[in-house]
């Protein structure tokens, strides 16, 4: 099957959200850009030097995606030369994996012809990642409440958010395996239960744009970030600090270690340089939700 190149763009994403525990996703306006073109075998070229020690053959994780993609469908998938530019911080909590995974499964259903639709591709992506929140936010774009079983999958999609974002960045990486051991094998009923309770309300909120609860329920997490937030310098006093600014809320980001602050749309330079002054092991990057979830765009030669 002969193809001409084209282009793939991968929103970022946060997760959680604090009680939203794998199950609510954020798409961010922090983009991956895969080039695609013809190749004897394939070859991953990373532009941004904190991805240079990513596999460039057929072990990265977009190509492995790609193929498992292909083997499902017993397709044979044509190789390719993979060019990628990327804002998105590698294995920071802004869902670089799942962006990875999202770009594998777009870049076979276009080489092979499938023609996936959305439904089938957010399955795959959620079998693969374990769980729906950072990828269900890369394929679509806005905000995503998901419930997944291993059998069914169900998603919430909210296309607009009006906020704006700060995320801390720390200089060290945090890998998901790594953080998953902090939580423990099972949680007091009652602690549960009122865990339930702030997810079910955050999620309510979230739907209806009321940030301001939200934001209240962020705050109310039994699930994991009690059990991680010592591996974060200083937290509690960026909590505080925020509090103060009077943010909506903060939430570890995904697994961590950045921290999402959700903010008055319009606040966030202003929070973002006063976070930065008083905490500077932290880089301040200022973005906002992305509408826009991946796309395809061809190039014109």
């Amino acid at each position: 099957m002969s193809w001409k190149e084209f282009s793939v763009t991968v929103p970022a994403s946060t997760a959680n959200l604090g009680p939203g525990f794998d199950s609510i996703g954020l798409a961010l306006d922090l983009h991956m850009f895969v080039h695609v073109s013809p190749a004897a075998m394939w070859y991953v070229e990373y532009k941004d030097q904190g991805y240079k020690q990513l596999a460039t053959g057929t072990d990265n994780l977009i190509v492995a995606t790609a193929q498992a993609v292909a083997d499902q469908y017993k397709r044979s998938l044509p190789p390719a030369k993979l060019v990628i530019d990327t804002e998105i911080p590698l294995s920071r909590g802004l869902g670089s994996s799942a962006s990875a995974i999202a770009a594998g499964i777009e870049i076979a259903d276009r080489l092979i012809g499938l023609q996936l639709s959305m439904k089938e591709k957010l399955k795959i992506g959620t079998e693969m990642e374990g769980h729906p929140d950072n990828v269900s936010a890369s394929l679509l774009g806005g905000l995503t409440i998901s419930y997944f079983d291993d059998e069914d999958l169900e998603i919430i999609h909210v296309p607009e958010v009006e906020i704006g974002v700060v995320i801390l960045v720390p200089p060290t990486e945090f890998l998901t395996s790594e953080s998953r051991d902090l939580l423990p094998e099972s949680l007091p009923h009652k602690t549960a239960t009122r865990g339930g309770a702030s997810g079910n309300v955050l999620a309510a909120a979230l739907a209806k744009g009321d940030w301001k609860t939200a934001g209240r329920m962020m705050q109310k997490d039994v699930f994991h970030e009690p059990y991680r937030k010592s591996r974060f310098q200083d937290f509690e006093q960026i909590q505080e600090s925020c509090l103060a600014l009077g943010v909506y809320g903060m939430a570890i980001s995904g697994a961590g270690p950045s921290l999402f602050i959700a903010v008055e749309k319009g606040q966030e330079k202003t929070v973002a340089e006063q976070l930065a002054e008083k905490f500077p092991l932290y880089e301040s990057l200022v973005t906002k939700p992305s509408s826009k979830g991946i796309k395809i765009c061809e190039t014109v030669l």
